[in-house]
Formats: structure tokens, C-alpha cells, sequence
């Protein structure tokens, strides 16, 4: 296969971002080389806002042709939360055929080595990038987030977080070098002299299982980190989500052509509705790598019996803020606000559990009841979405009836402090859109329990009463062992508690974000500097992204020959 793009040309263009990367996951500073602002978009050949509207528009109701072999059918189905029917066709893959294929490419991407692989990684994230407007359509209307959100956690954001996956992948693939000159001294015999040439090399082919609510920016972490160490890689969208990821395959597979490898490294595998093809595929012995955002079931399901493969999970947890004291009490109920109605509460960091004392919080306004801290959380809540064009760019759409299903039933579990409301969006008048539900429950109360200690993905949240400080830690400590939780959050100014509930999270591997009353939310992590997920609880079994996430993709094999 020619090459278009050369190897040093990508090196020349590229080299740079890697080392500012790698740079970034060494000192933990803030750095992105993708912007966050949509004006940024519409030079250098990227797509600015008209262009990138305009090519989503042209997506709807058309046939996306990836080229790839063994294509069978045509699947579609997708309709947007907001109302519109996409009408996008993806190619259905016969898997005897398209996995021979997607193997039959691994050699010469494994002899590539690890720093052209990396830059071809980068050229595939720039080409994404360029396409960024496009993109945070396709994130929207298959997601529900708003636009400025799908714009940013789908775009930007994701991309940063393949590219910090590329970085921890060049790091650990070249911790070791490619050759070595091995000399052992035999006293007054001549020494053994060895040469030693190590190879990291692919496991096999990855397989990567999309989710609805953030697909590429849950989805690039595992497809790039597989990818730059030298695997193939599955990509399974969730059924109400494919389109983001089926541009990123197409994508992947166009750089993968002109830098001179076979595309068929990189392929979809969508499915016709009701199919399931998941399980299918999770157990074929072609599949040593999986990668999976979803609901806990399927992730424990995967755990237990995708047993060929090396299996990477993030599932979902109870996540939980302790409120005990504030020097901030209008900057602690506003940001706890925003943190429950982002995205309508449809991120797995996002808060369920509030732990309060029944005697109340000490605070800068004087002592507050737990019903004044509940009440004047609602209060919050309320004046953040009270104007419904604010709420609207806040909340985005339902993402699927069965968030809709627990909202409602929610209000059920006990007394009701915040009802949640209906918004119309004026734009999408299929969308739906409500506002988050705040139920106060009883921490001692085994009926009680049995709700705040199951999840409740979407805007629902629980205000629960706890005896104590004391209290409070350890019904945390409780929760991320048994339930697990991808952030926890803490208010407090008494060192001691803040001490404690910090051992917490230490002993059962939580993050943990203390005293935030600014623009930074428990529900909020940064590439490059922040750990997404730990690993370390029944929440996910990978952390976002860290040595261990990709260090496991590959072996490293040594072949040795006397000098």
C-alpha cells in the first residue's frame, strides 16, 4: 500500500503535540491543544460553524459507506432525543469476514513502532478536531446533551482524552528500549555478550462498546489506547449513538490508508435494532481487549465471562457529597446546583447522595437546619433553570425513556423538596426536557435505604439525614464499597472531618474533590491532569486515564542472540 503520508511527514507534524503531552500527564498542568471555543474553528482547513452544521445536515437520511469488507445489510434507526429522525445507514458486518480482515492488518502496524503509531493517532484526533462543529451535532442529537456541551465534552474533551490515552501508551510501550547490548564478565573467561531486541506487541483486536450518553468522549480513551499499542479495533456503538463513532471510524480508516496501513485496523460493527450483537461479539476468542461505559450489569456480566479478553469497565456507582460545613454557603448550594442539573444529571460523576447532619451545617450565614440546607438547595436549583432558555442550554434533552421512567418515579420515595418540572424547547418541541428532582430521605430508615443505596442515573438526587460527621463517613465508606462511585464530594471546614472523610476515599480508591464553591464541579474532570474513575471500586474497573489503562494492551517480547 502507497503512502500518502510518510512517516516523517507525520513525525514533522505531530512530534510536537506528543511531547507537550507527555509533558502534561508528567507535571499534571493545565494544557489542550484542542480549543473550546466554537469561534476558534474555520481556519486552516477546519469547519466553522455555518460549514459544520451544514455537514451534518448533509449526513441526515443518507448511507454512510465505510468501505469495509463483509458488509451484509444496511442498519439504521436513530432518532435524536431532540425529536429528529436521523435516517443515517451504517454497514452490518458479516464478523467471519470483517475480523480476518481487521487481523490480517496488526503485522506492519506492529513493525510501524510505537512513535509512528502515535503520530498517526495524532493525525486522526487533528482531522476530528478540524471537524469539531460537525462532530458536536452528530454528539447532540444522538446523546441529548445541549449543543455547547456536545460541542466541548464531544469534542475538545474527547479529543484530549485519546490524546492523553496516546501519551500513557508511547510512555509505557517505550519504558523499555528496542535493543540492548547484554554483557556478563566469566572472571578469566571471555564474558557472555548478548544482543536483546524487545517488540512490544498487540494483544489482538479490541473490541470498544460504545454508550449513549458520551460517546466519544467514553469512547476515545480505550479506541486510541488500544490503537497505539498496535491492535485493531472493534468499534460497537450503542444503538441510539453510533453516529459520532461511525464518523471516527471513517475517519480513522482514511489515515490509516494514506499513512500506508490497512484501514481495516479500525472498523464498525452496527447492529439491527434489537440484535445485541455485544455479547456476541465479547466472547468471540478473536477479541482480547474490551472496552465498555454502561450500565453496571452488563459491565459485571462482561467481567465474568469475557474471560479471553482483558476487559476495561466503567460502569456506574452511587456517587456522594458529604455537607457538613461551609466557609461558602452561596457558592456551595451554587455549585452543587449546577453539578445536578448538568446534562440533566446524565453523567456517571454526577451526585445522588447528599449526606447532611439532622442538626444542620455550620456555615458563614450562621447555623443552618438540615430543612433550610435542602430547601435553600432547591432554591438554588430553581433560580439556576428558572429561565428556560438558560435551562434548556443547561439541562439538554431525556436521553432515553428509562431516565424519564425513574424521574417521575422518584418522586415517590419520599418527601418531595424540588419537584422536577417540564421545559419546552422552543428549537426541538420533541425534545424532552425536565429539571431535576431533590427528595429528602432518612438515613436510618431501612425503606429509606434501600433507595439512596441503589443507583439512579439522571436528575435525581437524594438529600439524606445523617446522625453525625461520624455518620456520614462511614455511610460513605459503605456506599463506594458495596456501590462504588466515580466522585465523591465533601463540604467541610473542621480538619478533622475533612481528614476523615479523605481516609475514606483513600481506603476505598474514590476521587475526591473538597470545598468547591467555583467554576471546577465534582462532575467536571480535566485531561491530562485529573483521573477519571479510580479502578479501585465497584464503579469501574479502569481509571481514565492512568499507566494501567493501557499498559496491559500490549507484551513486550524479547528475541536474544549471542553477540
Amino acid at each position: 500500500m502507497t503512502a500518502a503520508l510518510s512517516a516523517h511527514e507525520l513525525i514533522a507534524r505531530h512530534r510536537s503535540t506528543l511531547d507537550q503531552a507527555l509533558e502534561a500527564i508528567r507535571t499534571r498542568a493545565y494544557w489542550s491543544p484542542h480549543p473550546e471555543h466554537p469561534k476558534a474553528y474555520g481556519e486552516n482547513g477546519s469547519l466553522d460553524a455555518a460549514a459544520g452544521k451544514a455537514a451534518f445536515d448533509a449526513l441526515i437520511g443518507s448511507r454512510l459507506d465505510l468501505g469495509q469488507p463483509g458488509t451484509d445489510d444496511w442498519v439504521g434507526g436513530e432518532t435524536s432525543p431532540y425529536g429528529v429522525d436521523l435516517g443515517v445507514t451504517y454497514p452490518h458486518a458479516d464478523l467471519d469476514v470483517l475480523l480476518p480482515a481487521m487481523k490480517a492488518g496488526q503485522r506492519a502496524w506492529r513493525d510501524a513502532g510505537a512513535e509512528q503509531r502515535a503520530v498517526v493517532c495524532l493525525e486522526i484526533l487533528k482531522r476530528i478536531s478540524d471537524r469539531t462543529h460537525e462532530f458536536a451535532h452528530a454528539v447532540m442529537h444522538t446523546s441529548g446533551q445541549a449543543f455547547m456541551m456536545a460541542f466541548q465534552a464531544g469534542g475538545p474533551h474527547a479529543q484530549d482524552r485519546g490524546l492523553e490515552a496516546v501519551a500513557y501508551a508511547y510512555v509505557e510501550q517505550v519504558r523499555t528500549p528496542d535493543n540492548a547490548e547484554w554483557t556478563k564478565p566469566q572472571g578469566k573467561r571471555d564474558p557472555l555478550a548478548m544482543n536483546k531486541q524487545f517488540t512490544p506487541v498487540p494483544r489482538g483486536i479490541a473490541l470498544m462498546i460504545g454508550c449513549n450518553t458520551f460517546p466519544t468522549w467514553n469512547g476515545y480513551p480505550g479506541l486510541f489506547a488500544s490503537l497505539a499499542t498496535g491492535n485493531a479495533v472493534l468499534v460497537k456503538p450503542h444503538p441510539r449513538a453510533v453516529l459520532p463513532l461511525a464518523l471516527t471510524v471513517q475517519v480513522a480508516r482514511e489515515v490509516l490508508a494514506e499513512a500506508g496501513f490497512d484501514p481495516n485496523l479500525v472498523a464498525l460493527a452496527a447492529e439491527r435494532p434489537g440484535e445485541g450483537i455485544a455479547k456476541t461479539l465479547a466472547l468471540r476468542p478473536e477479541i482480547r481487549i474490551i472496552d465498555y461505559t454502561g450500565s453496571t450489569e452488563f459491565g459485571d456480566w462482561l467481567e465474568a465471562n469475557a474471560r479471553q479478553a482483558q476487559v476495561y469497565t466503567e460502569k456506574a456507582g452511587v456517587n456522594t457529597v458529604v455537607v457538613h460545613s461551609t466557609s461558602d454557603y452561596k457558592g456551595m448550594l451554587s455549585n452543587l446546583a449546577f453539578s445536578l442539573s448538568l446534562y440533566s444529571g446524565q453523567m456517571c460523576t454526577t451526585p445522588q447522595n447528599l449526606l447532611v447532619p439532622r442538626e444542620g451545617i455550620s456555615t458563614d450565614q450562621g447555623p443552618k437546619s438540615y430543612d433550610e440546607v435542602v430547601a435553600d438547595l432547591a432554591k438554588s436549583v430553581d433560580g439556576l433553570l428558572g429561565d428556560d432558555a438558560r435551562a434548556n442550554a443547561l439541562l439538554g434533552a431525556i436521553v432515553n425513556p428509562d431516565v424519564k421512567a425513574r424521574l417521575e418515579a422518584a418522586a415517590g420515595l419520599g418527601e418531595v423538596a424540588l419537584a422536577s418540572r417540564e421545559i419546552t424547547n422552543p428549537d426541538f418541541p420533541g425534545a424532552v426536557v425536565r429539571t431535576p428532582v431533590i427528595v429528602k430521605l432518612d438515613g436510618a430508615k431501612p425503606d429509606d435505604e434501600a433507595a439512596y443505596m441503589s443507583e439512579c442515573f439522571g436528575p435525581v438526587s437524594f438529600a439524606v439525614a445523617v446522625d453525625s460527621a461520624e455518620d456520614a463517613a462511614e455511610l460513605l465508606r459503605r456506599t463506594v464499597r458495596e456501590k462504588g462511585a466515580m466522585t465523591v464530594g465533601a463540604y467541610t471546614t473542621d480538619p478533622e472531618v475533612e481528614q476523615a472523610v479523605q481516609e475514606v476515599c483513600l481506603e476505598e480508591a474514590a476521587q475526591l474533590s473538597l470545598n468547591l464553591t467555583g467554576g471546577v464541579y465534582v462532575n467536571q474532570t480535566a485531561a491530562f491532569s485529573d483521573f477519571h474513575g479510580s479502578g479501585g471500586n465497584p464503579a469501574a474497573s479502569a481509571a481514565l486515564c492512568d499507566g494501567a489503562f493501557v499498559a496491559n494492551r500490549f507484551r513486550v517480547v524479547e528475541v536474544r542472540r549471542d553477540a
